[in-house]
């Protein structure tokens, strides 16, 4: 594996100072993570060799259109998809929820009910909300104190009305790694649709869609260091079932079928260059070995990072952390916690003055931050670890709040 000096090398942001002559420490992840210069040449080669719309007799439309195929094929890869025919491209991830919950409207009928989860990001509730306005019916898995899930109540919701179940993989606010295997088992004698929002774990776990038995599958691409466009898998069929709505000239098949209007080409050559620096960290004979073994070597060096943040935060006595510990490994290397004295966006003031860069608020996660009783603090303080952070960075850090 590449060490974390080598890693941070690639990305030229990291270099930035503040008057003080602070490097700056990106612990802003779970927002955005910053993009190596393979990402940054490959958006800025597409203007410079290749810019064209689509299927044109020319060779740099033509061009395009190999770059598009080659995005597509690499995304399969790296979600482990049927083909390169399952994976869509949208502006984020919110617009192809909310192009999905229309499409879910002419297949849906009153009386049908829908699951979420108290826990997610609000995009990943709010889009199905709108399904209400057909009779149908939202249901809500609760969210219990330790910030996990209540498995015993999302269980006993699940039965013959259920048409889908919405739920994400881990929590963008507080870190929660959720038991997705154990709904996708409940769901198998049930004729429901099972919908994964991958955002906040695509950019720390391997994702394979066959063990995951998902029909839908969303996540990011800016989360992991790539440019921000979001991606959706579909199992092979499903979009032409549910009808996304599209323009007549539209490619009336998947995975066009829900594209609307003229993509940003440049960002997908990015999207493609983002994986292959994931690929570069890892060893393998496959493409898909080599992501493996990266997501493997990664998880290791942010989980050891994220637990000596965690532990080392629990031990200050004007700090609460929030969310489970970190004595299993399924945990995603996100640390949240509030300040006695201090709101959240207070204790970022604080942070930023120090060139630390750090999330306040509740990161549309506002269901979860509401039930945990967080809202009125303005939210929680959020640390996110990425393959760039490194050891120092998180002792300043902890240094520097242990003084607020």
């Amino acid at each position: 594996m590449k060490k974390t000096e080598e890693i941070r090398l690639e990305f030229p942001s990291l270099l930035t100072l503040d008057e003080k002559e602070n490097q700056v420490v990106y612990l802003d992840g779970p927002g955005g993570t910053q993009v190596p210069t393979c990402v940054i040449e490959s958006i800025s080669d597409y203007y410079k060799e290749c810019n064209a719309n689509t299927h044109g007799a020319f060779r740099s439309s033509k061009k395009t259109d190999e770059i598009m195929d080659s995005m597509r094929e690499k995304v399969s890869v790296f979600l482990g998809a049927e083909s390169k025919d399952c994976i869509s491209i949208g502006q984020n991830m919110t617009t192809l929820s909310y192009s999905l919950a229309r499409a879910f409207s002419k297949i849906f009928k009153q009386g049908d009910e829908v699951i979420i989860t108290e826990l997610d990001h609000e995009a990943n509730r709010g889009p199905w909300k709108t399904l209400e306005n057909i009779g149908v019916k939202l249901i809500e898995v609760k969210l219990l104190n330790d910030g996990t899930l209540d498995y015993n109540d999302f269980k006993n919701k699940i039965n013959d009305k259920t048409v889908l179940v919405a739920m994400g993989m881990s929590s963008n606010a507080i870190g929660t790694l959720n038991d997705f295997m154990q709904i996708r088992d409940s769901l198998k004698n049930h004729n429901a649709l099972f919908l994964l929002d991958a955002v906040h774990y695509a950019p720390h776990f391997s994702i394979d869609i066959d063990d995951l038995g998902c029909d839908f599958l969303l996540c990011s691409a800016y989360k992991f260091y790539g440019p921000h466009i979001g991606l959706l898998y579909s199992k092979p069929g499903l979009l032409e079932k549910i009808q996304p709505e599209r323009l007549v000239v539209q490619d009336q098949f998947a995975p066009f079928i829900i594209e609307t209007g003229t993509l940003n080409h440049a960002a997908c050559n990015g999207v493609a260059a983002a994986i292959d620096f994931i690929a570069s960290i890892g060893e393998g004979k496959t493409y898909k070995e080599k992501l493996i073994d990266a997501y493997n070597n990664l998880g290791k060096h942010e989980f050891n990072l994220a637990s000596h943040l965690y532990s080392e935060l629990k031990k200050l006595d004007k700090v609460e952390v929030i969310g489970t510990d970190f004595k299993s490994v399924k945990r995603t290397p996100t640390v949240s916690f509030v300040h006695d004295e201090f709101t959240a966006n207070e204790v970022c003031q604080k942070l930023a003055e120090e060139n630390i860069c750090a999330w306040d608020g509740h990161f549309y996660a506002l269901k979860a931050i509401q039930v945990l009783g967080l809202e009125e603090k303005g939210g929680v303080i959020r640390l996110g670890i990425s393959a760039y952070n490194s050891l120092d960075e998180i002792n300043r850090t902890i240094e520097a709040i242990s003084k607020i």
